[in-house]
């Protein structure tokens, strides 16, 4: 586990980072001492929180594996983390090695990793920029060497939006994301949520991350799914309406296994943005 004594500059290790927390849940070894203190505070109450991890994380590679299947080639993964393994470039160049990734996250450990994780591989890049700065972070140098705007692009925002207030309007700041890519691209949303969850584990997980360097905002099914207004949403599995689900089940080929208590933790869904603004999908992972 990352050493306190090699604390890269402008890194607080007095405070958890939920970036650092997640990396944690996953079994990697970028973190301190501080967010594995926090995060075992959270199992306390969520038991179940390294599997919840685990199904966004799958959500996340099977969804990029998906849309690397049907011809895209160009993702933008907003608050991206970068955990040690699995991540978004991997998934999607193991099935297009020409697949290009932009990496964005304001998160100053983030970067440094980022700046070892992804030397000397090819198609990516990794810029240091917030969500809510919508002009700088798609008019970044490096975005506009790696992506295309006049071909589709995947924009990823997995497990991120929770930690945008409401008075910030993550539904509005996706929207402008998503009016200036093309026809065909697709964005790809998990989101944590309280519904149907154990009061005392909720509130301990708000007020852990309230003490770390982003709140959490757990929001309802209705509240998630308006990140997804006027877009195709893909159904998660054969079979399925086109619908929000939980992590663990999209794209997976058994859904009874895949509906586990971590599952739930997240809705999510994979959408196209089509030249009509119907919803009707046409075709499944």
């Amino acid at each position: 586990m990352t050493d306190i004594e090699d604390v890269p500059p402008g890194v607080d290790v007095t405070v958890p980072s939920p970036a650092r927390m997640y990396d944690y849940f996953l079994g990697g070894t970028e973190n301190y001492e501080v967010d594995r203190k926090a995060a075992e505070v959270v199992r306390e109450k969520m038991p179940e929180v390294e599997d919840a991890a685990w199904a966004n994380r799958g959500f996340l590679q099977r969804s990029v594996r998906w849309l690397a299947e049907q011809g895209v080639r160009q993702f933008i993964d907003i608050g991206a983390g970068l955990p040690t393994k699995n991540n978004t470039h991997e998934a999607a160049q193991a099935v297009a090695p020409d697949a290009r990734v932009l990496y964005a996250d304001n998160d100053p450990l983030v970067t440094v990793h980022a700046n070892v994780l992804l030397e000397g591989t090819s198609g990516t890049a990794f810029v240091t920029a917030d969500f809510r700065d919508v002009e700088g972070l798609l008019g970044h140098p490096d975005t506009v060497a790696t992506i295309d705007f006049t071909e589709p692009v995947a924009l990823l925002a997995v497990a991120m939006t929770h930690f945008v207030p409401d008075e910030d309007d993550p539904w509005g700041l996706l929207q402008r994301y998503m009016d200036r890519l093309v026809p065909g691209s697709y964005l790809v949303l998990s989101a944590i949520t309280g519904d149907r969850q154990a009061d005392g584990a909720v509130g301990t997980i708000r007020t852990v991350y309230s003490k770390s360097s982003a709140g959490v905002n757990m929001r309802t099914r209705t509240e998630i799914e308006r990140y997804f207004a006027g877009l195709e949403i893909v159904p998660p599995y054969a079979g399925a309406a086109p619908r929000l689900g939980y992590a663990g089940d999209w794209g997976a080929d058994d859904i009874d296994a895949a509906d586990s208590d971590g599952s739930r933790w997240s809705y999510c869904a994979v959408a196209k943005k089509t030249e009509s603004k119907q919803t009707v999908a046409t075709q499944t992972p």
